[in-house]
């Protein structure tokens, strides 16, 4: 995917997580991938109020499919998150 096209997706990212700071000097795919991380570990809340990995993905992807983005980049995201949430699944199990 191109600059252009990530940079689209993390506005509409910020849309949807409105209280989220995502400013950086990185390229846009890197602020939209380190903020999904970011939410996937759940990184934003205190340690005990954390939830898993399945729940934050599930949270996520309901909170995507509610809002009012277009088709497209609603599977995109979740295409994101998919692929996120598998690269924590397998370093966690190292």
């Amino acid at each position: 995917m191109e600059t252009e096209a990530y940079e689209k997706l993390l506005d509409e990212y910020r849309m949807i997580w409105n209280n989220r700071r995502l400013e950086s000097a990185q390229e846009p795919e890197e602020i939209l991938r380190d903020a999904i991380l970011r939410d996937l570990r759940d990184e934003n809340s205190h340690p005990r109020a954390r939830k898993s990995l399945k729940d934050k993905f599930f949270l996520a992807t309901k909170r995507i499919m509610e809002s009012s983005l277009s088709t497209e980049s609603k599977v995109i995201l979740i295409q994101l998150h998919l692929e996120l949430a598998d690269a924590i699944q397998l370093e966690d199990s190292k």
